[in-house]
């Protein structure tokens, strides 16, 4: 099983990341968690520069190459090996957050996007993602209560987050099946509760 997590910032994805693993885990399957961008040694120092607030000059086109590239090697070196092994991967992002971040929040467009992502992920796609829904002022509430320093990507304002978050709704929208679609705003249990019927009910987990 090859499962993402999707959502703006402070959604609860990898709250939830962690605990689906445990669960999984708890049912008897080898589990790996990894995290986008990062997961690889060369992906967590692209990871670096796109995080950091000294990068606040990088175009729109270069962020979505890097975050490309983190991908290609996260899934040459990681993923697709540890998968052929038999192994369960649950992965914090992975492509559909360059199409909400970039294609719609950075506006340049669904089909460039998507023509790499297709490229950088080798073809792979997700068995499951669950975007993990929240509204902006939630999101900015969470962050305001974790009291930590923003990164590049989570100083951008409220409208682009607005964009990126309708944009997560219309690719759910567009492959209903693969994209499911959970209100993250109440409690984590309840979250996870939700989360796990959709896991077990779609890999047939007794």
């Amino acid at each position: 099983m090859f499962i993402t997590f999707e959502g703006i910032d402070y959604s609860g994805k990898s709250s939830q990341c962690q605990l689906l693993s445990e669960f999984l885990k708890g049912k008897g399957f080898d589990v790996l968690t990894l995290r986008e961008p990062g997961g690889a040694k060369i992906s967590e120092k692209i990871r670096d520069i796109l995080l950091d607030k000294d990068s606040a000059g990088m175009t729109a086109l270069t962020e979505f190459l890097l975050y490309s590239a983190a991908r290609a090697q996260l899934v040459n070196e990681i993923i697709q090996p540890a998968l052929k092994s038999g192994k369960t991967v649950i992965c914090d992002r992975f492509y559909d957050s360059s199409t909400a971040y970039q294609g719609f929040g950075r506006g340049l467009g669904i089909d460039k996007v998507e023509t790499i992502n297709t490229i950088s992920a080798g073809g792979l796609q997700p068995d499951l993602t669950v975007i993990i829904d929240i509204t902006v002022e939630k999101s900015f509430e969470r962050l305001k209560l974790a009291g930590k320093l923003t990164d590049r990507m989570e100083s951008e304002g409220a409208r682009f987050f607005e964009i990126v978050r309708q944009g997560y709704l219309k690719l759910a929208t567009y492959e209903k099946e693969r994209i499911k679609v959970v209100n993250g705003s109440d409690d984590i249990n309840s979250v996870k509760r939700r989360i796990l019927e959709i896991v077990v009910a779609r890999f047939n987990i007794k």
